[in-house]
């Protein structure tokens, strides 16, 4: 198979299979919206705890991935499918973990959050319904990493697809016909992922079985994937706060302003997600080249990969510079808002070919396993992005704060990542083989 074929069947599976959790939301924000308003500020709260705890935990994926593949590449595939085992039991106890953990805390977490009293019951009756789902979805992030590694792309996205579709159908009878409210919405996603966990595991087992490979949990082969999974932990870590210090300074520009940094977050995010395909697409080939030895190749396979992301970028950078305009007529009413996302969309086309750039090599590092440096880099951009996203504050507060804020995260932040990762790239110590 040629090099584009290897990457439009791991990559464009991968970025229908990344929307699927995004959905599941969606049919919840839909359903609960019905409800009133605070059912609805409740299930926002609730609904960031879990998504900071399921991004904080996709090191399950990405490590396994990258574990998997490096094995397939050496010709032990199914010593790869032990070591994606264990990353499901890791999931499995991490999930039942925190479940535990978070359920009694629920109240002083949705308070940490800015849940006010009116609002707090509806957030904590949410997270508390839905944490019985947490270790089914950990181990769909174990499951998904050892598919992507098999370079199967596919099983992924059938059983989102599958899942999103069985969780708007739950939401439905549970928060309506058995009138449970918001809570139903919660036991409904929890089902679903519970289920979804459960597929998962069954189709990695079963194919574990064929080879031979061990299933009992071995906590030698955990503490491995935890080992390999804390550098990316660390790597989310520093991204997560980057995100969530540019949501602290545009806060600080009032209500408009802040209104179309969520507008132009939200569309970031969206074609993010396209960009990141191609970077899981990069994980698996890269890792499957390292592992069966072959640096020339890797190198080679990176080269090319490199400028199908970046022309992906600036495509998608294109696009929506050409359509801000409705796109700002979409989301708001509001004419200021509207001009402020129009603003924001042109500064977000400019540099998407730039992130593209930093998404690839992010992935392909990933991948060659270079989870430490990786680390080390997000602690440098984020101790450089810092100081440039505060500055935004001394600017007049507004429209013009806000512009530079995004000049600062989309330049700045993308800018320092692009520095530290394409040295990484140019140099040889990630090429490590076997």
């Amino acid at each position: 198979m040629s090099l584009t074929s290897r990457i439009l069947a791991l990559a464009v599976p991968a970025f229908a299979a990344l929307l699927a959790h995004p959905l599941m939301l969606l049919a919840d924000t839909f359903i609960v919206g019905r409800l009133g308003t605070l059912p609805l500020a409740g299930l926002s709260i609730g609904s960031g705890l879990l998504l900071t705890v399921v991004g904080l935990s996709i090191f399950l994926a990405y490590g396994s991935t990258a574990v998997v593949a490096r094995h397939v590449g050496a010709g032990r595939t199914r010593r790869g499918l032990e070591m994606g085992v264990q990353a499901m039991w890791v999931g499995a106890a991490m999930g039942a973990v925190l479940a535990l953990v978070m359920w009694p805390t629920a109240p002083w977490l949705a308070a940490g959050l800015g849940a006010g009293p009116d609002v707090a019951p509806y957030a904590v009756d949410y997270l508390r319904w839905s944490l019985p789902g947490l270790p089914g979805m950990l181990v769909m992030l174990g499951a998904t990493g050892t598919f992507r590694g098999l370079s199967d792309a596919r099983t992924p996205l059938v059983l989102s697809i599958a899942v999103a579709g069985l969780n708007l159908l739950l939401n439905v009878v549970l928060v309506f016909g058995a009138g449970m409210g918001i809570a139903g919405a919660a036991l409904g996603t929890a089902i679903a992922e519970t289920l979804l966990g459960l597929t998962a595991a069954l189709l990695v087992t079963r194919q574990a079985r064929r080879q031979g490979a061990r299933l009992a949990p071995s906590w030698t082969d955990m503490r491995h994937s935890l080992m390999v999974g804390f550098p990316l932990w660390l790597r989310t870590v520093t991204l997560r706060a980057a995100l969530l210090l540019t949501t602290y300074v545009a806060a600080a520009q009032g209500a408009a302003a802040l209104a179309a940094h969520h507008i132009a977050m939200n569309v970031w995010n969206l074609l993010a997600y396209a960009l990141d395909a191609l970077a899981i697409a990069g994980q698996t080939i890269i890792a499957t080249a390292l592992g069966a030895g072959d640096r020339a190749e890797a190198r080679s396979f990176t080269s090319t990969m490199k400028r199908w992301s970046v022309g992906a970028g600036v495509l998608l950078g294109v696009a929506a510079i050409l359509t801000r305009g409705p796109i700002a007529a979409a989301f708001s009413t509001d004419a200021e808002v509207r001009e402020l996302v129009g603003r924001l969309l042109l500064v977000v086309g400019a540099t998407l070919g730039l992130a593209g750039y930093v998404y690839l090599l992010d992935g392909v590092l990933i991948g060659a396993g270079d989870g430490p440096f990786l680390a080390k880099a997000g602690v440098i951009t984020l101790v450089v992005y810092a100081p440039l996203a505060l500055l935004a504050l001394l600017l007049p507060a507004g429209p013009t704060a806000l512009l530079g804020l995004w000049v600062a995260f989309t330049v700045g932040f993308m800018g320092a990542r692009a520095v530290t990762l394409g040295l990484r790239a140019r140099g040889e110590a990630w090429l490590a083989t076997g």
